[in-house]
């Protein structure tokens, strides 16, 4: 790859790496599995670089490539990640720490976010990014009518859960 990739790489990662964050969070429960979790997607995005066209926004294929990354590991409840060669560029990158120091109802929305599945808590993730269902369509890899279909269900069973 060449350098001007890797730059390039690198300032597109740094300006949307609250998205990796965000994915982190609702898929992670505790530090390290976010810290780790980071760097898996942060690889697979690299590996993934040479291929985006850029059909889409930058931060719609992170998402796609983040959510996917994210549902594979901990499906298969990996512990240990190969995280192969790092380039030049890429280890300048600076982790921004994430402010996990949110109110009381934040934290009581992601704890309910945590039992949904893994759909849910994708479709449940983009809505609170203010997504439209096109963009959610196209992130998920589903239709518009699947995703208001999926969005609805998963805004009732978050109401029951967060109010029983």
């Amino acid at each position: 790859m060449t350098k001007d990739l890797e730059k390039k790489f690198v300032a597109d990662l740094e300006k949307n790496q609250n998205i990796i964050h965000k994915v982190c969070r609702t898929y992670t429960i505790n530090e390290a599995a976010h810290k780790d979790l980071f760097q898996e997607i942060t690889i697979q995005l690299w590996k993934a670089y040479p291929k985006f066209r850029g059909d889409s926004k930058f931060s719609t294929w992170m998402y796609r490539v983040a959510f996917n990354t994210a549902i594979s590991l901990y499906r298969k409840s990996k512990k240990n990640v190969d995280t192969g060669p790092i380039f030049d560029n890429l280890k300048e990158l600076e982790y921004q720490d994430y402010n996990d120091e949110k109110d009381r109802q934040i934290d009581m929305l992601y704890k309910a976010i945590h039992k949904l599945n893994d759909i849910e808590k994708a479709l449940a993730l983009l809505y609170l990014e203010d997504k439209s269902y096109k963009e959610i369509s196209k992130t998920l890899g589903i239709s518009e009518i699947n995703a208001r279909v999926k969005m609805n269900r998963t805004k009732t069973k978050l109401k029951k859960i967060l109010n029983p």
